[in-house]
């Protein structure tokens, strides 16, 4: 399984984090549709959003993102009240990873340091330009770089920490 693309929000009770798998970008028809743009691989497998809130009754692929239906949202004017609408599930509902493999969320906020002991910044954005990953870091200055998320560029990473090849430091 391939990252997953989705980014960790703090939970209100400061519990769990809760890892944010699509928002609300509009309407869709008259009936409560709504347009997603979607962050997972498999989202149509998690049913319960927003701690609780939103329970998907049905997606499907559209034209313009993933079209779906909740069964609390009844009309079209509900699901424009919904645009921009970050749609939850408790990081815990993700499923397991492999080895070497990690979801955006889990690299958000990192400390990174080079392989010669240097700090370097946090990690504040993970994109995917289609070739992999490529993190960017922030320097303490507010200056930032990017590196690929490849064994070359960062060859060590924890829960705690990420570690950048010097070779790789702009």
């Amino acid at each position: 399984m391939p990252p997953q693309e989705a980014t960790d929000r703090p939970n209100r009770s400061g519990a769990e984090p809760s890892v944010t798998l699509a928002v609300v970008i509009g309407a869709h028809g008259i009936n409560g549709q709504v347009r997603l743009k979607v962050f997972a691989e498999d989202f149509g497998s998690y049913k319960s959003f927003n701690g609780g809130t939103l329970t998907l009754k049905a997606s499907q692929a559209g034209n313009n993102g993933t079209i779906a239906r909740f069964a609390e949202v009844a009309n079209r004017n509900a699901a424009e009240a919904l645009r921009g609408t970050e749609l939850t599930v408790p990081r815990a509902a993700l499923p397991p990873l492999a080895d070497g493999e990690y979801y955006h969320a889990d690299l958000m906020g990192l400390q990174v340091v080079s392989t010669d002991g240097g700090a370097l910044g946090t990690v504040v954005l993970v994109e995917n330009f289609g070739a992999g990953d490529v993190i960017e870091i922030e320097r303490p200055d507010g200056k930032r770089f990017m590196v690929p998320m490849n064994a070359d560029a960062v060859p060590d990473w924890n829960g705690e920490r990420m570690v950048v090849n010097a070779d790789f430091v702009e």
